[in-house]
């Protein structure tokens, strides 16, 4: 049975639901459609398992809401499949409105694997030998199999395991397999630029496994999939779709130790830039910031992670926490599309600035912005802890778009004339809005901060 390859027209901003099944009760999808619609969310990772199938109400409530679940088994790569009991799922799923499945994550690590299957020769051979038939099973009822997004770097390094397998697939003469499958890939950002590692291995010449000479750049940042498509043209002579199944930048994360690792502050800065660029928001992304385009098989993006139990080690990166509070990015990226209308991720085509002086009265979607400057890469002389205390005493939106902050009806601006210019200061008085703008350093920031 051919599998749905209908074109999808989904925006690409997705999220990764909580990593456990425990959540998709009828509570859970009444909780959690609302604030998933809120955010633009068009795509959610969730987890599945071969013991029980995600609830059918659960599954088509998302679905008929225009969120497209990708399920993800994360099954033990060795382990014991029962065949009928997972085409089943399948069939019920399938049913249901599910398009993609990954029944496998990261087999390019020690991990996923028993200790002596790891040490045997032709790592990557045995692995196709487990995951084809099943991925024909996929494919056979309907669905897209997902080749298992891979550890960057890796027990097995993951961009020789990609074209290891990707040539296994050609040369076994899974032609059909291949002209309906996709790749999963993590697209962690970290404190990286956004740019890191973009043009591939083509630009990048000098970039090997394990090791990145000075000057050079590789592929572990957000750009991944320039690395990969690089991989699939070379041995397919075509771009597969990827799924980004998890992406962003995480707190702490500090890969690049030249720059400040990511604080709650940047964790919004930095992924709320990154929806704008997937969703080609480029009249959002000011201060001269460019990105190379995203090419037109990147099919989603799951930022990480929605949720996680209390006690989940990734609770720190939960944009909602177990004790009912958010990271400063959920307010951010709801103001984004409650100013963009109902489906902000939509692709859309690229838009001209106007910069001239809106002559309409102020639309007051945002209570009070926080506007800050973009700086890209540089070094910040002020921090997290020299804004938390104004943002839990007023929880204005936090950000950097001269649109959403056009669209308050209170702006207070961080930053002089180099970072706002005094027409853009006039613009937002002649709307009605009422501006504060405060100049200094970090101390000084937080003294005036404090007198608002």
């Amino acid at each position: 049975m051919k599998s749905d390859t209908t074109k999808i027209n989904y925006g690409r901003i997705g999220f990764h639901y909580y990593p456990d099944m425990d959540h998709y009760k009828n509570s859970d999808l009444n909780q959690w459609l609302p604030e998933l619609k809120a955010l633009g969310a068009n795509w959610l990772s969730v987890k599945a398992s071969l013991d029980r199938a995600i609830p059918e109400a659960f599954v088509t409530g998302l679905v008929n809401e225009g969120i497209q679940p990708i399920l993800y088994f994360n099954l033990q790569i060795d382990s014991k499949i029962d065949i009928n009991s997972l085409e089943l799922l399948l069939q019920s799923y399938k049913k249901w409105g599910i398009k993609h499945i990954s029944l496998f994550d990261k087999p390019n690590m020690h991990g996923q694997w028993g200790s002596s299957s790891w040490t045997q020769k032709g790592l990557v051979d045995r692995f196709l030998d487990i995951f084809l038939p099943l991925a024909n099973l996929i494919y056979s009822n309907g669905l897209t199999p997902i080749f298992p997004p891979l550890e960057p770097s890796g027990d097995y390094w993951d961009t020789a395991f990609l074209r290891a397998a990707l040539t296994g697939i050609k040369s076994r003469g899974n032609t059909q397999l291949l002209n309906n499958m996709v790749l999963g890939a993590y697209a962690w950002a970290g404190n990286q630029p956004f740019g890191w590692g973009a043009g591939g291995p083509e630009r990048w010449v000098g970039a090997r496994p394990y090791f990145t000479p000075h000057g050079e750049e590789n592929h572990l940042g957000f750009r991944i999939f320039d690395w990969y498509n690089a991989i699939s043209e070379a041995v397919l002579n075509k771009k597969l779709p990827i799924l980004l199944v998890a992406c962003g930048s995480n707190i702490g994360d500090e890969q690049n130790e030249q720059l400040p690792a990511v604080d709650e502050i940047s964790h919004n800065f930095r992924n709320l830039q990154l929806a704008r660029f997937l969703s080609n928001e480029h009249e959002a992304m000011r201060d001269g910031a460019t990105f190379e385009p995203i090419p037109d098989n990147i099919l989603a993006a799951c930022f990480w992670v929605l949720a996680t139990s209390e006690d989940h080690p990734e609770q720190k990166n939960a944009w909602y926490r177990s004790n009912g509070t958010t990271l400063p990015v959920v307010q951010s990226f709801q103001s984004r599309v409650a100013s963009q209308g109902s489906n902000p991720g939509l692709r859309k085509q690229d838009k001209t600035i106007n910069t001239k002086p809106p002559k309409q009265k102020c639309v007051e979607n945002i209570s009070h912005y926080l506007l800050l400057p973009n700086l890209g890469e540089k070094t910040t002389d002020w921090n997290i802890n020299t804004l938390l205390p104004f943002i839990n005493k007023y929880h204005p939106t936090v950000g950097y778009s001269y649109k959403e902050a056009s669209q308050a009806s209170r702006v207070t601006m961080i930053g002089d004339e180099q970072s706002f210019s005094k027409d853009f200061e006039d613009q937002l008085r002649n709307k009605g809005c009422q501006v504060h703008r405060i100049i200094g350093n970090g101390t000084s920031i937080a003294t005036q901060l404090e007198t608002i």
